[in-house]
């Protein structure tokens, strides 16, 4: 078993060794999940709250002292989740008078992100934060960075052998398990408790996307009897989209009684929604997802087929990466593994919510989406 699946197994552990929540109320399942974090990190780690992470005046002067730089090296930046943890980091680096140096897109594709460390490297910066494509492939590369001084603090995942306080700072996260389990709760309410539904998860090694696979296999199987599985498909990417419409489509063909689809993230969940559209599928068809991107905003707004999703924390994970980077600068003990909880969103709190993850007001083609 990979370090991957040991780390979703325990916290599927742990999520079973407490005590069920209101299974056939999806509405006290949601309330009593809010707030909480059900993930545990790469390494099996326990959650530890952001509000945490924090410097004084007199450690954030002592930082802008430095004048240190940054580099952002990202596994994907072509959506919404991956601009909004840059532009919070880029906030919270320039609150410390950090100059961000480099900002990289790897395509998802684990050499070329070696690649772009070995470039980054070549600029020698004082700070490295990063997701890795493949916690495996990847590891040598940042093990390098490590050795050379580099403060490394990493979303959602860590390189395999890489030590917490030892090669990195810390890592930081939402609750990918908790947003599997919240997409569940809102599906199932949709669908009053019962039906057919497919599921498209994510093909490969990644820590936070079988996370959020487990927790809704897991969730809908224990505290939903009467919505049956009846197909899973895995894609790979790089177009995400077109694969989940593929997918999706060969599902309905399969299952014309389909009432509806779970996507592992909202680039997916575009394609599930192109294929529901071309199968002729009215808004009873149900799709449920994970990340709060403008497409789905905009199909969800409209009370089209997305009724509901686990939103991450992406502007404010950045910040708070950006300060557990100046805890590595400053030589401040930080917590293994630091955890966002998860955001349910609805038609009725989407536009709430969309500040609440961005900082910022919906684009106008959301609001206008909601008359």
């Amino acid at each position: 078993m990979s370090q991957c699946w040991k780390a979703i197994a325990l916290t599927a552990a742990l999520a079973l060794a407490t005590p069920a929540l209101a299974a056939t109320d999806p509405d006290a399942a949601l309330a009593a999940l809010k707030g909480k974090v059900l993930s545990t990190g790469p390494n099996g780690e326990k959650p530890v709250s952001p509000d945490t992470v924090s410097l004084t005046p007199d450690e954030i002067a002592k930082v802008k002292a430095m004048k240190a730089s940054a580099a952002i090296v990202m596994h994907y930046s072509g959506n919404d989740w991956s601009q909004a943890q840059i532009a919070g980091l880029k906030d919270g680096f320039r609150k410390l008078g950090v100059e961000v140096i480099a900002v990289t897109d790897a395509g998802f594709k684990p050499e070329r992100q070696v690649s772009d460390i070995e470039t980054v490297l070549a600029k020698k910066p004082n700070i490295i934060v990063s997701i890795p494509t493949d916690p495996v492939a990847t590891a040598n590369a940042y093990e390098t960075a490590a050795k050379q001084g580099v403060k490394l603090v990493f979303m959602d995942n860590v390189p395999k052998g890489l030590k917490a306080g030892a090669d990195y700072v810390s890592v930081v996260s939402a609750d990918n398990y908790g947003n599997g389990v919240v997409s569940a709760h809102l599906m199932a309410k949709t669908l009053h408790g019962k039906g057919e539904i497919g599921l498209v998860y994510h093909a490969a090694d990644f820590f936070v996307t079988k996370q959020r696979y487990v927790a809704f296999k897991k969730t809908i199987t224990e505290n939903y009897p009467d919505i049956k599985i009846v197909a899973e498909q895995g894609i790979g990417g790089p177009d995400f989209s077109g694969e989940a419409e593929r997918a999706t489509s060969a599902m309905l063909t399969a299952h014309p009684r389909l009432n509806g689809v779970w996507a592992v993230w909202d680039v997916p969940a575009e394609g599930v929604i192109a294929a529901a559209r071309a199968a002729g599928r009215d808004s009873s068809f149900v799709i449920a997802t994970m990340d709060l991107g403008q497409n789905v905003a905009i199909d969800m707004a409209q009370d089209n087929f997305v009724k509901g999703l686990g939103a991450q924390r992406p502007f404010d994970q950045g910040e708070t990466e950006a300060l557990l980077a100046a805890y590595g600068l400053l030589g401040k003990k930080a917590s293994d593994y630091v955890a966002w909880p998860a955001l349910a969103v609805t038609r009725a709190n989407l536009l709430q919510a969309w500040e609440t993850v961005y900082h910022a007001p919906a684009p106008k083609d959301v609001r206008d989406s909601m008359k």
